[in-house]
């Protein structure tokens, strides 16, 4: 009546589906710590040691599955961290920002990537006017401006993506702030 070898190479397909997922998970969390340590490298700008660390991460990035999600949402979040140590290392060692297609991601994590990185470079910028940097600052808020600029243009739905966008527009506004700020004080 059941079909015993039919439950057996059921039991293989959910043993092999949760060893895939707990690898996922274990690949992802180690992509968000390597991601962090860029970050907080390029901001003691120790850049020799966030290159060390984005060699190790582009090799852990490639090994993440792109395609499945595993019942588990931190793949996405950990290319999304990915995109914004890479974008950070990028915009302060080599004044650019890489494409997505140099990043080899998807649109989502991609833009949620960028709107995190504009908190990172804000707070640099925080760092730089201490070390009474103003030329970096001016730089940065030029930056930022451009990437809500180009977030403008996008009609985005309510969403994670969404809500990201917006915090830009805060981040770009502190930047403001923190330029003003400067201005006013050197004139005094």
């Amino acid at each position: 009546m059941i079909n015993n070898k039919d439950f057996e190479a059921i039991r293989k397909e959910l043993n092999s589906f949760e060893a895939k997922r707990e690898e996922t998970i274990q690949s992802s969390r180690s992509v968000i710590t390597l991601s962090k340590q860029i970050i907080y490298s390029v901001h003691r700008n120790d850049l020799e040691n966030a290159l060390k660390l984005i060699k190790e991460i582009k090799e852990k990035i490639r090994k993440l599955d792109r395609n499945k999600s595993y019942d588990t949402g931190i793949s996405s979040v950990a290319f999304q961290e990915y995109v914004e140590a890479i974008a950070f290392y990028e915009i302060i060692k080599n004044k650019k920002l890489p494409s997505k297609k140099e990043l080899d991601v998807d649109v989502e994590s991609y833009l949620c990537g960028l709107a995190d990185l504009t908190g990172e470079l804000g707070r640099k910028a925080v760092h730089d006017a201490i070390k009474k940097d103003f030329k970096s600052v001016t730089q940065i808020k030029e930056v930022v401006e451009e990437i809500y600029g180009e977030f403008l243009k996008f009609d985005l739905r309510n969403g994670e993506l969404r809500k990201k966008s917006d915090a830009i527009k805060w981040n770009l506004n502190k930047i403001e702030d923190l330029v003003f700020s400067l201005h006013s004080s050197s004139r005094m």
